[in-house]
């Protein structure tokens, strides 16, 4: 075997029948094909851990419901009387199947050819299976190893000239995987050594995935790297950790299987696009179930920290959330749930980490994922622990308010239902994130709730200093003037001026939440948003 071409396998016994040859070539070029790169490339990726793209289908999709598109598609090499005696099948493979019964389009890069690069790729391939997504109106799945089409310095070499970026050598036009995910739901999975192109079509996905210690991510890998002088490994450069601590990748698993399971799940709470609207899947999970333990769910002294996907586990169908981006923005807690069998999009803060306070990065978060539910019609669920914006110099130096202010903007931005329960602080400019205000909106209160334009813990000191300062006894003045103010900023006294539609027992929340569900499925309306969503 060559290094390119996959060698001809036994030929089928003769036969001349009707169109019979015309076949029998055809099934020898698609044997020929499932060859990928040739035995010793796929031991090559067996031995690091890593599944071939045609294995990585089989195990994806349901059994038997792969119909490949382009099977044949490569570079033929031929003798003096033009008889095929090699063949070199392109590095993407693609076409339709089904996962859980609904229809997806899946593309897979061959890493036993070329790693994914450029010059060993059918140009058309990946393409037409970012327009097929589109024009189907079907979710797709990348499986993403090497350069995902992109460049190789060897591609100047076999073309005889560099390319241009963006120009008609491209293998997939970018505007494509942009303007798509704001059509259907898209699935990035790195498999493997994932640079340039490669990682850009990963990101550019509404939920994108890493194997850890097997992926790695970068826009150029550790040789380019280290002629920079920074000499790194893949990964120190791109691993896991990295790429989902700055929120490039949503998640990390042990397994391609579990990167497998993971998309299956994460398309479980998704339409096929925009124009078909979330499937509901009711288990057997009671709408009215009470929780006791959320009576003490939230401590009362402030300042103590609570486990807030506790309370989220205890409100939603059991087993159903579905968290995105654990490690990015953490004080504020993503991901996907069901309500009597509804999907939702969930927001909850989390006081564990900034107490809870929206940093740059929690706003960025909160931007892709509040596009994300309003492009596929996900109603909201905001469960609010947000003490403001984080002040001080690192978060000023961060940008904090511009992004803080795309955040309410793209909050305010979204026409989908909205229920918004306060369960701890809801202040500041940060406050105001916690639902829109441009459409109804429902919004609940616990009785631990707090709210105002800044906490009294150290607004006191600014509003009172001239008569706490001049009081005989400065700190008893201190106390004074909070216990009377802590009465004064009761969610009952709010109540009482109709800001909140209720002040409720936390252990009925599931029920007044399964009821949001439910009051908002006929509002959910598909088709496009009024904004695109962008990668």
């Amino acid at each position: 075997m060559a290094d390119d071409n996959v060698s001809i396998p036994q030929a089928e016994p003769a036969s001349d029948v009707g169109w019979e040859p015309e076949l029998r070539e055809l099934r020898l070029r698609q044997a020929m094909a499932r060859e990928l790169g040739g035995k010793d490339r796929v031991a090559r990726q067996h031995a690091g851990g890593r599944l071939t793209v045609r294995e990585r289908i089989d195990r994806l999709l349901d059994p038997g419901t792969f119909k490949e598109v382009g099977s044949i598609a490569g570079k033929g090499t031929y003798d003096e009387n033009s008889e095929l005696v090699g063949f070199m099948p392109g590095n993407c493979v693609f076409g339709r199947g089904t996962v859980d019964g609904r229809p997806v389009v899946v593309a897979g890069d061959d890493f036993t050819l070329r790693g994914g690069s450029a010059d060993a790729s059918i140009k058309g391939k990946p393409k037409m299976s970012e327009e097929m997504a589109t024009n189907f109106r079907m979710p797709i799945i990348r499986l993403i190893e090497g350069s995902g089409g992109g460049g190789s310095v060897k591609t100047i070499e076999t073309t005889g000239r560099a390319n241009l970026p963006g120009g008609l050598t491209e293998t997939t036009s970018f505007d494509l995987v942009a303007n798509q995910m704001s059509q259907v739901p898209i699935v990035g999975l790195g498999l493997g050594s994932v640079a340039g192109l490669g990682a850009a079509r990963l990101v550019a996905s509404h939920y994108a995935v890493m194997v850890k210690e097997i992926a790695a991510v970068f826009v150029a890998g550790p040789p380019v790297v280290e002629r920079l002088g920074e000499p790194r490994t893949k990964q120190e450069l791109g691993g896991w950790q990295i790429q989902l601590r700055c929120g490039a990748v949503d998640h990390a698993v042990d397994t391609e299987e579990q990167a497998f399971a993971a998309a299956r799940k994460f398309l479980s709470y998704m339409p096929s696009s925009i124009y078909d609207l979330p499937p509901r899947v009711r288990g057997w999970d009671n709408p009215d179930r009470r929780e006791e333990s959320l009576i003490s769910a939230i401590p009362k002294v402030k300042l103590q920290a609570y486990h807030m996907r506790r309370i989220i586990s205890s409100v939603v169908d059991k087993d159903s959330f579905f968290e995105m981006g654990a490690l990015f923005g953490r004080s504020i807690i993503t991901g996907l749930a069901r309500l009597d069998g509804w999907p939702v999009a969930v927001l909850a803060g989390d006081p564990l980490f900034d107490g809870g306070a929206w940093t740059a990065d929690t706003c960025s978060k909160i931007i892709r994922f509040v596009d994300m539910a309003q492009t596929f019609h996900l109603p909201i669920v905001h469960l609010v622990d947000c003490p403001g914006f984080q002040v001080g110099l690192r978060a000023e130096s961060s940008a904090v308010i511009r992004w803080g202010v795309r955040a309410l903007s793209a909050i305010n931005q979204t026409t989908v239902p909205w229920c918004s329960i306060i369960v701890r602080n809801c202040y500041g400019v940060g406050g105001l994130g916690h639902q829109p205000v441009g459409h109804l909106c429902l919004r609940y209160a616990w009785p631990s709730a707090s709210w105002g334009s800044l906490p009294l813990e150290g607004g006191i000191e600014a509003a009172y200093r001239a008569e706490i300062d001049a009081a005989p006894d400065p700190a008893a003045k201190l106390e004074e003037i909070e216990t009377r103010l802590n009465k004064l900023r009761s969610p009952y006294r709010t109540a009482e001026a109709f800001w909140v539609d209720e002040v409720i027992d936390p252990r009925d929340t599931r029920k007044v939440l399964c009821d949001f569900a439910n009051l908002a499925a006929p509002l959910r309306t598909p088709g496009p948003s009024s904004f695109g969503m962008r990668p």
